[in-house]
């Protein structure tokens, strides 16, 4: 059977890309985001996963506000890179893992969730910042399945919902009939707020809590209401769903996870920034 090996967490603002393209990982700005990942490079280098789950948020390129799924999955074998025009200019097609992603399909509808399938799907920064930020050189060395979690238009899932999905998400990859590693990826900011008469908001107690939840209370951020994360997080603060999804689906893996690395800089682009990895460890 396949093997979890861990998740990784990582914001994904648009400008992340622009910085990368412009060469500005060393400017004052950027530095101290950019700092936070060649530990996770270097973890990535040491276990080599060949196939990586992606929890994230599609920003209107594959649903818009009159058509905005729950949850939706791709199983496509390839995935193109249609950013809203923030991002690195171009970047070559992604491979998808295709038997993992309709294995995931059927497990999910057979516990329950009612998902959309995807055979066809484009990706934005949401998805392709963070292969680009675990590995820079060259072209992105694992197969991807897509997991589009809504965190735009409301409703949006209970964070006790999404919690579940990542452990029917996780029970998948380990009953998969295969030898291959796999990684749990989520994308998204922490603590932020773009537009309102709270843009810019950031809560960074919050966030702090929220991070050491994922070690050692994976179910702490389930107590609370969708309004309730929007108050304490942030409207877009929400995305910390995909980092919820991900800790789930760890739990399926190992009973318990040892966190590597983190990484939290305020603020970027007025958004709490983070980067994260958890081994599982059996």
């Amino acid at each position: 059977m396949a093997q979890l090996i861990g998740g990784l967490g990582t914001s994904h603002i648009p400008a992340i890309g622009g910085a990368i393209h412009k060469g500005l990982q060393n400017d004052p700005y950027w530095k101290p985001f950019f700092d936070g990942f060649p530990p996770i490079r270097e973890w990535l280098a040491k276990e080599k996963p060949d196939v990586v789950v992606m929890f994230y948020n599609d920003h209107g390129l594959n649903f818009f506000l009159d058509k905005m799924p729950t949850f939706a999955v791709g199983a496509a074998p390839v995935y193109n890179n249609a950013d809203e025009g923030w991002g690195i200019p171009t970047l070559p097609p992604f491979k998808g893992e295709v038997d993992l992603s309709w294995h995931i399909i059927n497990t999910l509808v057979d516990q329950a969730f009612d998902i959309v399938s995807c055979q066809e799907m484009l990706v934005d920064h949401a998805c392709t910042l963070p292969l680009k930020l675990f590995w820079p050189e060259g072209e992105c060395p694992v197969t991807i399945v897509p997991v589009c979690i809504n965190t735009v238009q409301f409703p949006l899932p209970k964070a006790s919902r999404v919690y579940a999905m990542g452990k029917a998400v996780g029970a998948a990859i380990g009953s998969w009939a295969s030898d291959r590693k796999v990684a749990v990826v989520a994308s998204g900011g922490l603590s932020h707020q773009l537009d309102g008469e709270r843009a810019g908001f950031i809560n960074k107690a919050f966030d702090l809590q929220f991070i050491d939840s994922l070690e050692s209370n994976p179910e702490w951020a389930t107590q609370f209401s969708i309004h309730e994360i929007v108050e304490k997080a942030g409207t877009q603060g929400v995305e910390l769903l995909q980092w919820l999804a991900m800790r789930g689906a760890l739990t399926t893996a190992a009973p318990k996870v040892k966190r590597l690395h983190t990484n939290y800089h305020i603020p970027i682009s007025n958004t709490a920034t983070a980067a994260m990895v958890l081994e599982a460890v059996g």
